[in-house]
């Protein structure tokens, strides 16, 4: 993909798609729904590295119950078709047995992953796993049986960057998520 980026990151954007605002709005509402659905448990939140740092930041700010955090950093490879083997770079720092977990995660396409990720903790031991994702892009989704249990947004089949979300490593700190102009990856 070309790297075709203008001196300001707000030149490439085709056109903000959720504001600063509307972003704040939804977080106040997942962290309402989380609250209201762990009521007397201590939720382990885990970050799908980098991507859902600045969403997972201002979600936690957002619940009002105790929870833990951690982080992964995972990828998938590999042939099969349902998902590939997992590499993680990053693995939760304790055992997550008996543990609720939610995974935050910036976007959800394929599902490839996430799916995997979500199959290898259950056989960890964990109590139970949920998916809280900032965009939900269902027009990539390449598997079947990957329940998101909070979502944000819908997204559009468009090249979204911004609130986290990059492209080559560029753009995650952009206050909103927005569409990327063609001319920047075509």
């Amino acid at each position: 993909m070309p790297l075709n980026f203008g001196p300001n990151p707000d030149e490439d954007i085709k056109e903000v798609l959720m504001d600063a605002a509307k972003l704040q709005v939804r977080c106040q509402e997942l962290g309402a729904d989380i609250s209201r659905d762990f009521e007397g448990k201590t939720p382990l939140i885990v970050g799908v590295l980098n991507g859902a740092m600045v969403f997972m930041a201002d979600l936690l700010r957002c619940i009002k119950i105790p929870v833990e955090i951690d982080s992964i950093a995972v990828s998938s490879y590999g042939k099969r078709s349902s998902s590939g083997d997992l590499k993680f770079r990053k693995d939760v720092t304790d055992d997550v047995k008996g543990k609720h977990v939610i995974f935050v995660e910036d976007i959800v396409d394929t599902g490839k992953t996430l799916k995997a990720v979500g199959e290898l903790f259950k056989d960890r031991g964990a109590a139970s796993i949920s998916i809280c994702t900032l965009l939900d892009k269902k027009a990539r989704r390449a598997v079947e049986g990957l329940s998101l249990t909070y979502i944000g947004f819908d997204c559009p089949d468009e090249f979204v960057v911004g609130y986290g979300i990059d492209y080559a490593e560029r753009y995650r700190n952009l206050p909103y998520v927005a569409a990327l102009k063609p001319s920047v990856y075509e």
